[in-house]
């Protein structure tokens, strides 16, 4: 019985072969769907800006065939460059290579992942057509679809199909829409280097893209040129000179508006296999985004004899999120350069990272008035000693955290990280949105506190949004939010508290808290409150400032594409007065506000001595600092006794090593208790100095330190034109002032300033 069972179940199979061979053949020979051989419209989508101003249109819109060229009408190096990549024995196959399929399945068995495949162009454009799914059972479908169109359309039909229907990035469809928008030229007119690159951009539109990932299209390009010789259907000379083509061509007249953000924008909507047709109204505000480029344009030209070659900005409105301008680079169009976009490209911010790590410091129990170490201190990490320095150079003893953050100061904000640890660190800053940061903490160390890792300029201005939506984050659009006044944001995550954001807010926004760092930084002066921060990569290769109001957040960056160091350019004096620009620039068409004051967020004021940052008592400096609800200090100064001042034991060697830059003195003119035999002299001011009385700062600030240094005793008087004074600072008074400093043994010095 059993080899008649056999016998039986093998006849059932074959006649299910059968049938299947008859339904397949019978499905094949079937007339083709009119759409098929019907080009059909190709829609058209606008790009409008928030008040419906066109930025740009990726299809022609001209109706019914919306771009769509013949075959014959086709530039021959077209052909030739689409069918040596995609499919090179197109004319050799019936719809399926079997060749292909055999390579194809040797190469990913071998690999034990899919790295080559075997669609034809056939193959391609069936999947266009009846819009296939890229899965398996997608392929067994896009096979059979393939044998039906090279049943009932010749091979110049389907190849023209082909090229009329594929998606060729940036909402590109064919290879007219295509050669308009990348060379402002007509497909029967393209070069050898066109032709390369547009068949280049079959493989991954998106990816690949000359006005996304220049460098990436450039290689491909090379790839399909390389190729074309190996074929015999280019000479070496012709691709010599296709190759050094310009990956992109297009005339004045035809350029589209905002460039970078339209780029992005159909980037991000073809990742989404959004519908791409109709008219799309983004955020971005064309006025604002025209005088923007306008500010970037002018920076690199004043910068330009101090080797920058390039600048971006981005701008984003607080409550909503939403992106109101957007400049990657000065030229989209001036050359290959152009294209890059240093809004989404990654590079290292300097310290521009530092208030997230005092917005955790806070957090777990740091207060702007704690004390930090800035002085020399060796750390041993994986790679080796790490010794920290300023980027003045100098050690500064016993900070406040306000001051060290204002002032930027690196060697307590690599202590404060040592304390609190760099997984601890980069986990807040991952949670703030800075996803380029996807190296394990290991990778980054200590460094991390000072901007070692990469980051996107849109990435650190949406962090620091973060922080104007009182430690809120919630992810950026581009498209607008209709409605409520603050929208209810998908994603929004609590990543620091809302005291924390506050206290780290009005330190960057405090220009006196600034001074022992930057001194009085005109660019930084603006008549309504602006929390500012900047940064320097190490060697000086890229410029950051950031900029937050109550309403919008910008970024701003210098530097060069190529990484190329600039010429004794800072945060300050390079993308500064950029940022300066850039905010005013948006407040006149967005009411930047007041940003929250630290009463409005719960912060509670108190006294503390300015030299420990402990409760003052009797003969103490004080200051008035801001605390989050339980974390006042109840502790009593314990730095001041009598008429000396005495550091804890970690500051002995930094003091004996340069006492003049102890200038942050405890009490009336007193100085910390040292060695003497010195000479007495003033170090602060020195004699000649001429000052400027800042504009737009209080009376009260504009201020410079009196400091002495040697003699035989700690107790120094101090008289301004004659006249006693008890401080240790002096109130700047517009004229020339003798300024006269007296040891306790009767030694004495005298110096003369000028106050402008």
């Amino acid at each position: 019985m059993k080899p008649a069972r056999s016998g039986r179940a093998l006849l059932a199979l074959a006649a299910a072969a059968i049938f299947c061979c008859l339904a397949v053949a019978t499905w094949v020979a079937w007339p083709m769907p009119p759409d098929v051989s019907d080009p059909g419209p190709v829609p058209s989508l606008a790009l409008l800006d928030r008040n419906g101003l066109p930025l740009r249109t990726t299809r022609a819109p001209d109706g019914s065939r919306g771009g769509w060229i013949a075959l014959a009408d086709i530039d021959a190096d077209v052909l030739r460059a689409f069918l040596a990549v995609e499919d090179e024995r197109f004319y050799d196959h019936a719809g399926i290579d079997l060749r292909a399929v055999a390579r194809a399945t040797r190469d990913n068995l071998r690999a034990r992942r899919i790295v080559s495949g075997a669609s034809t162009i056939t193959m391609q454009t069936a999947r266009l057509l009846r819009h296939i799914p890229r899965t398996f059972p997608g392929k067994l479908q896009q096979a059979l679809w393939a044998l039906r169109l090279e049943r009932h359309l010749d091979k110049g039909k389907i190849l023209e199909a082909y090229l009329n229907r594929l998606p060729l990035g940036q909402g590109t469809i064919g290879i007219a829409a295509a050669a308009d928008l990348y060379f402002d030229a007509s497909a029967a007119e393209l070069s050898l280097g066109q032709a390369a690159m547009l068949a280049a951009l079959a493989h991954a539109p998106s990816r690949d893209n000359p006005m996304v990932a220049p460098s990436r299209a450039a290689a491909r390009r090379d790839r399909v040129l390389e190729h074309l010789a190996h074929l015999g259907y280019a000479n070496q000379l012709d691709i010599q000179r296709a190759a050094q083509e310009p990956l992109i061509t297009r005339s004045r007249g035809s350029r589209f508006l905002a460039p970078h953000f339209t780029t992005r924008v159909l980037l991000w909507a073809e990742a989404e296999d959004a519908d791409l047709q109709g008219s799309w109204r983004t955020s971005l505000d064309l006025d604002l985004q025209i005088a923007l480029e306008a500010e970037v344009r002018h920076t690199v030209d004043m910068l330009r004899d101090r080797q920058v070659a390039h600048s971006a900005a981005v701008v984003l409105d607080n409550t909503s999120g939403e992106i109101l301008a957007w400049v990657g680079s000065p030229d989209f169009w001036a050359d290959t350069a152009g294209q890059v976009d240093m809004v989404v490209s990654r590079r290292q911010p300097g310290s521009a990272l530092k208030p997230f790590l005092y917005g955790l410091a806070f957090d777990r129990g740091y207060t702007p008035a704690s004390v930090l170490p800035d002085i020399p201190r060796t750390y041993a990490t994986p790679t080796g000693p790490y010794q920290p320095r300023n980027y003045d150079r100098r050690f500064h003893g016993p900070v406040r955290v306000r001051e060290a953050l204002a002032s930027s100061y690196n060697v307590p904000a690599v202590e404060l990280t040592e304390r609190l640890g760099v997984g601890s660190l980069l986990t807040v800053l991952q949670r703030f949105g800075l996803a380029s940061l996807d190296r394990a903490a290991e990778h980054y160390g200590l460094g991390l506190a000072l901007g070692n890792g990469d980051v996107t300029l849109l990435e650190l201005a949406n962090a620091y949004r973060a922080l104007a939506n009182a430690g809120r984050w919630s992810p950026y659009r581009w498209r607008p939010i209709e409605g409520a006044a603050r929208p209810a944001l998908p994603e929004e995550r609590r990543v620091i508290s809302e005291f924390a954001a506050a206290g780290v807010l009005d330190i960057l926004a405090d220009p006196v808290a600034r001074i022992p760092g930057f001194g009085f930084a005109p660019q930084f002066d603006f008549p309504f409150p602006v929390a500012v921060k900047t940064g320097t990569s190490r060697r000086f290769t890229d410029n950051w400032a950031v900029g937050v109001t109550s309403r919008f957040t910008i970024a701003v960056w210098a530097g060069n594409f190529s990484g190329r160091p600039m010429a004794g350019v800072s945060g300050v004096s390079g993308a500064g007065p950029l940022l300066q620009r850039a905010v005013l620039l948006a407040a006149r068409r967005y009411a930047p506000g007041s940003l929250q004051t630290p009463a409005e967020a719960g912060l509670r004021p108190a006294v503390v001595c300015r030299l420990s940052g402990q409760a003052a008592k009797p003969g103490c400096p004080e200051i008035v600092e801001w605390f989050a609800p339980g974390t006042e200090s109840g502790h009593l100064c314990d730095w001041h006794e009598a008429d000396r001042v005495v550091l804890p034991p970690e500051y002995a060697e930094w003091l004996d090593l340069d006492r003049g830059q102890f200038w942050a003195s405890a009490s009336e003119g007193d100085l910390p208790a040292s060695s003497d035999g010195a000479e007495f002299r003033i170090i602060s001011p020195q004699d000649g100095d001429i000052y400027s009385q800042p504009p737009g700062v209080e009376a009260r600030y504009a201020t410079i330190a009196l400091r002495a240094v040697g003699g035989t005793s700690d107790r120094v008087r101090w008289w301004v034109d004659g006249a006693e004074i008890d401080a240790p600072r002096w109130q700047l008074r517009p004229g020339q002032h003798t300024i006269r400093a007296q040891a306790g043994n009767g030694d004495w010095d005298q110096v003369t300033i000028t106050i402008n």
